[in-house]
């Protein structure tokens, strides 16, 4: 009877979980994302030339925001790549000199998509192009579930590989065996939106730290990304936000022990057991209670102007708080939640009552995403990483994740962390990038960024350079003589400094009064030679670096103002014919001030009386006087 019993337990367990498996596809987490497409452009040979998609797979390390161009080599022997080329005696190495890269054309089928980008690594391939064996839209290719025996190269693949339609892999195919060569690009620089100054990404993922490879990536990229990360929101570059997968338990089933154990709220919010026995260990509702929590430390966090606190607490609670150490629980987390600087009490009224029967509005919004119910299509796996609404293809890693996120923003707009060496490859340290460059003032116009480098004419101490970048710049505007006195000439001779660069002039260089030439190239003008200087009977003439000195006969004084000379030492006679020349100079002003003040000053005052008369009694007239003037009238 027991026997009986524990079969039927076990059916009803598996129905169950059949169920939660089938509702949980119905829900969208096993749905299908929208393929994100790169463009894949035939160069040659003329009969394929134009444009054809292809979809990225979701391993390796697609080249975001780069390209690849490349020849196209189909294997005669091994075109599934499901064995090591090495096994089969096909080598390449005929292709290893040519500096285009190779791209191996392979058939689909037969074994895992990631198993024949591993095998192309291993024999020289640049990039893998999978030819579909059906007629269908594109779809991502997948890496393979865990145990699966490929975890000993999947972390190690670093090509990347695309999926083509059969058709086009057909064409491809014929083309190769009549002897043509084909060329392709690989274009990944459209792949996902560019933004405007910020960029926005996602994270999906999950609190359970017992589910094996999976758990792990996703930790170790939290904890290797956590930094950038934290650089990037504080900087203001990018915008960040977790998220949690969760489903919902059939009503048929809401009460049984399964259900209980799962999910919270009444089965609407549900996660799989951490240890996949319901006797032992903790249930799946501990992770969704879990993940509620870190949902909500995160908006505690958001709401106090420091989201990135998030990656703090998750690292911490992983390292003080895993299952293994039975910490995983309330308190544990709590204190982590204190020691950041957040309130307790805050993120428990963010997370509501788990028991209740009603929706969590936290949980009911993450089921709402999860199922396309948003700007994105629905989340197929844990982890997975969304930038600007568009899945993340390719290995989840912090250098991996970090290129595609750079590779988002604008030429030159780019984060100062996209621009470490581990990176990219700084162009202006090879011949400065071919760009303009002032040697003697370390000034250079190129300007390195994310994918490759810019020729732009730099702006110095607040001072701009303009030009084309490439063979020439020039500072302009205020203060540009400090800088290499404005690229104008300048010398210094016998302690005298002259220049051709005028801060009274935005622009330009002129040779200064007494120099002539271009600006560049100032040489001294010779105005005696030139009869241009001292032209007075008298006058000697001698140059001098940036003018001349002129020099009278004998005792004679020289008068530049007016080119003249004039005597120096003069005799008492003469300083006595001045005296009475200026005595009598005196006289005359004097003479004219009296008549002024006294001749001149009383005609006026008369003339003015006689007008004034006119139109007002006099001063002298009486008061009697004036009413019989006025009857009379």
């Amino acid at each position: 009877m027991e026997n009986v019993l524990g079969k039927a337990r076990l059916r009803f367990n598996v129905e169950v979980l059949l169920v939660l498996l089938i509702v949980m596809m119905g829900g969208g987490v096993l749905g299908l994302f929208v393929v994100e497409n790169n463009s894949i452009l035939v160069i040659s040979p003329d009969s394929l030339k134009g444009k054809k998609d292809g979809a990225i797979g979701n391993f390796g390390v697609p080249k975001y925001g780069g390209s690849m161009i490349g020849n196209v080599i189909y294997p005669e022997k091994g075109a599934s790549a499901c064995t090591s080329f090495e096994e089969l005696g096909v080598s390449f190495n005929q292709y290893k000199s040519s500096p285009t890269p190779l791209i191996l054309l392979v058939n689909r089928g037969e074994c895992y998509f990631a198993k024949k980008a591993w095998n192309a690594q291993n024999g020289g391939a640049a990039a893998v192009l999978v030819a579909d064996d059906r007629e269908e839209p594109l779809n991502s290719m997948d890496s393979p579930e865990d145990g699966k025996g490929s975890d000993e190269y999947l972390d190690k693949i670093s090509i990347p590989s695309v999926l083509i339609e059969k058709s086009f892999g057909d064409d491809l195919k014929n083309t190769l065996g009549k002897g043509e060569k084909v060329i392709v690009k690989l274009d990944w620089t459209e792949p996902m939106p560019h933004p405007d100054k910020r960029l926005e990404y996602e994270f999906w993922t999950n609190s359970n730290d017992e589910c094996g490879t999976k758990c792990d990536d996703q930790i170790d990229f939290v904890r290797n990304f956590k930094g950038h990360a934290q650089i990037l929101e504080k900087s203001g570059f990018t915008q960040f936000n977790p998220h949690y997968i969760t489903w919902y338990c059939p009503k048929a089933y809401i009460l049984s022990k399964e259900c209980v154990s799962q999910c919270i709220n009444h089965g609407r919010y549900c996660a799989p057991d951490p240890e996949k026995n319901f006797t032992e260990g903790y249930d799946g509702k501990d992770v969704v209670i879990e993940n509620l929590r870190q949902l909500c430390v995160f908006r505690v966090a958001n709401e106090s102007n420091k989201p990135w606190v998030w990656w703090d607490y998750v690292i911490d609670f992983h390292t003080r708080c895993p299952m293994k150490d039975k910490k995983y629980n309330k308190d544990c987390a709590e204190s982590i939640i204190k020691s950041l600087g957040l309130f307790t009490d805050k993120v428990q009224e963010c997370m509501g009552d788990p028991q209740a029967d009603a929706e969590n509005p936290v949980l009911k919004s993450e089921q709402d995403m999860q199922n396309g119910h948003g700007p994105h299509a629905g989340v197929t796996s844990l982890p997975t990483l969304l930038i600007n609404n568009v899945q993340y293809r390719g290995k989840l890693e912090r250098t991996a994740v970090l290129k595609a996120i750079c590779a988002l923003f604008k030429e030159s707009t780019e984060p100062p962390i996209c621009l470490s060496g581990d990176i990219e490859t700084n162009e202006c340290l090879t011949n400065n990038g071919g760009c303009w460059q002032n040697t003697e003032a370390s000034i250079t116009a190129c300007k390195d960024t994310f994918r490759g480098r810019i020729c732009e004419c730099p702006l110095v101490s607040g001072v701009q350079f303009q030009g084309d970048g490439y063979s020439h710049c020039e500072a302009i505007g205020v203060g540009r003589c400090r800088i290499e006195n404005g690229g104008c000439w300048s010398e210094t001779k016998n302690d005298e400094t002259f220049s051709a660069c005028s801060e009274s002039q935005f622009s330009g260089c002129h040779c200064p009064t007494g120099f002539h030439g271009d600006g560049h190239k100032c040489e001294d003008i010779d105005e005696c030679k030139e009869g241009a200087a001292c032209q007075c009977s008298d006058c000697t003439c001698k140059n001098k670096w940036g003018g001349f000195d002129c020099k009278c006969k004998g005792d004679l004084l020289y008068l530049a103002e007016q080119d003249t000379c004039i005597v120096k030492n003069a005799s008492r006679f003469d300083w006595f014919l001045t005296l009475i020349a200026l005595a009598g100079l005196v006289g005359i002003v004097g003479a004219g001030y009296v008549f002024y003040k006294y001749r001149l000053r009383s005609y006026v005052d008369t003339e003015v009386k006689a007008v004034m008369s006119q139109y007002m009694t006099v001063d002298n007239q009486t008061e009697d006087q004036q009413p019989l003037q006025q009857n009379s009238v």
